[in-house]
């Protein structure tokens, strides 16, 4: 099967690699879904908003800025907690699977990485709001 699969994506290279990432997207969307509290961090991401318009609106009293910057790095550091252990669950997946795929695509499409990152940023937008994750 690996040879009948590696033999398409040379032959196919770009769908291969479009069609690569969003599988590999979709597997990092779903992980992030189940790993991580989707309701406090939409509760975070609204709490960002918020600051950032309490910083607009109080730009020129310096001291309400550094509260409000105060309050913001601490919802961002929470935020990122978050979003860490589903980070840590696909790493090293993910770097096994970039090795493979830079050997197949090695004197094939040299640029692939290129494709890649495309396909995935528009992979992620897309499966992100299909499957309401933050």
């Amino acid at each position: 099967f690996q040879m009948v699969l590696r033999e398409w994506m040379v032959a196919n290279p770009t769908l291969s690699i479009i069609l690569l990432s969003f599988l590999i997207t979709l597997i990092m969307t779903l992980i992030t879904k189940k790993f991580t509290n989707q309701a406090r961090m939409k509760e975070l991401k609204e709490l960002q908003k918020e600051y950032n318009a309490k910083l607009k609106a109080n730009k020129e009293n310096p001291d309400v800025v550094m509260r409000i910057q105060k309050d913001m790095m601490s919802s961002s550091m929470e935020l990122m907690k978050h979003s860490f252990k589903p980070m840590i669950i696909t790493a090293l997946p993910l770097l096994i699977v970039f090795w493979w795929i830079k050997g197949v695509y090695s004197g094939v499409l040299a640029y692939w990485i290129w494709y890649y990152i495309g396909a995935s940023i528009v992979s992620s937008i897309i499966l992100r709001k299909i499957l309401n994750v933050v």
